[in-house]
C-alpha cells in the first residue's frame, strides 16, 4: 500500500511560521514608531532635545551667554547702565590704587590696593566687551547718576589733589576713607543691577563685585581704627 502523503501538513506548518514573524517583525516596528513619538515634540514635530534647545538653557526660550559672554540679544537698558557707569567707576577706582605705590606706608592697604588693580581691571574689559556686542557706546559724555563727589562715591577733583600731595599715614588714613565711600556707591550700583538686570554675566558680575568690596570695606574700615 501506498504511504499517504504530508504535503498539506508542511505546507500548514510553513504558512503558521510566516505569519508568526509577520506578526513579531510588526511588533518590533510599532514598538519602534512608540520609541520615536516619545521624544517627539507633538504638535511641533520636533524631537523633545531639539525643542529643549530652542527653549534655551534656563527655559525661558531666550539664548544666553556663559559667565564670561554676554550675550548679544540678552540684555535690558539696566545691563547698559551698570556697564557704562561701573566702568568709569573701576577707573577711578584704579586711578586712586595706583598712588598707593610710593605714598602709602600701610602693608594691609598696598594689598588692598593691588587686589583692586588685580579685580577691576580685567573687569573694565569685560564690560567694555559687552557694551560693543550690544551695540552700545562704551563711554557716555554725560552718565545720568553719575557725578564726582555724590552718592555714587565718585571723588572730586579737590579729593583727588589732596590725595596726590600726601604721604605715609596721612595718605593711608584718607585713602582709606575716600576708597570706602567710593566702594559703597559701586556696592549700591551694583545691587540695582542684581535687582533690575536681566544679563547673566552682568548680574553675576555685580554679585561678585558686592562680595569682594564689602569685604574690602570691612579691611579698611579696620585699618582707619588702628592708624
Amino acid at each position: 500500500m501506498t504511504a499517504p502523503t504530508r504535503t498539506p501538513r508542511r505546507k500548514h506548518l510553513r504558512r503558521a511560521t510566516a505569519t508568526a514573524g509577520l506578526v513579531a517583525v510588526g511588533a518590533l516596528l510599532l514598538t519602534a514608531c512608540g520609541d520615536d513619538m516619545n521624544g517627539m515634540d507633538h504638535g511641533s514635530g520636533k524631537s523633545s532635545a531639539s525643542a529643549s534647545a530652542d527653549a534655551g538653557a534656563d527655559g525661558s526660550g531666550r539664548t544666553g551667554g556663559s559667565d564670561g559672554d554676554a550675550g548679544a540679544d540678552d540684555f535690558v537698558d539696566a545691563d547698559v547702565t551698570f556697564a557704562q557707569m561701573m566702568i568709569p567707576h573701576h577707573e577711578q577706582a584704579l586711578e586712586m590704587a595706583e598712588l598707593a605705590d610710593g605714598r602709602a606706608s600701610d602693608a594691609e592697604l598696598k594689598d588692598i590696593a593691588e587686589q583692586i588693580e588685580k579685580a577691576q581691571d580685567p573687569e573694565i574689559e569685560t564690560m567694555k566687551g559687552w557694551l560693543r556686542s550690544w551695540d552700545r557706546p562704551t563711554a557716555a559724555e554725560s552718565m545720568p547718576g553719575m557725578s564726582h563727589g555724590g552718592d555714587d562715591g565718585m571723588m572730586s577733583d579737590t579729593d583727588m589733589r589732596r590725595l596726590k600731595g600726601l604721604q605715609g599715614t596721612e595718605f593711608d588714613k584718607l585713602f582709606a576713607q575716600l576708597m570706602i565711600e567710593h566702594h559703597n556707591g559701586a556696592i549700591s550700583m551694583a545691587e540695582d543691577e542684581r535687582k533690575n538686570g536681566r544679563n547673566g554675566a552682568a548680574v553675576k558680575m555685580a554679585g561678585d563685585i558686592v562680595k569682594s568690596q564689602t569685604a574690602e570695606v570691612e579691611q579698611l574700615d579696620d585699618i582707619l581704627d588702628r592708624l
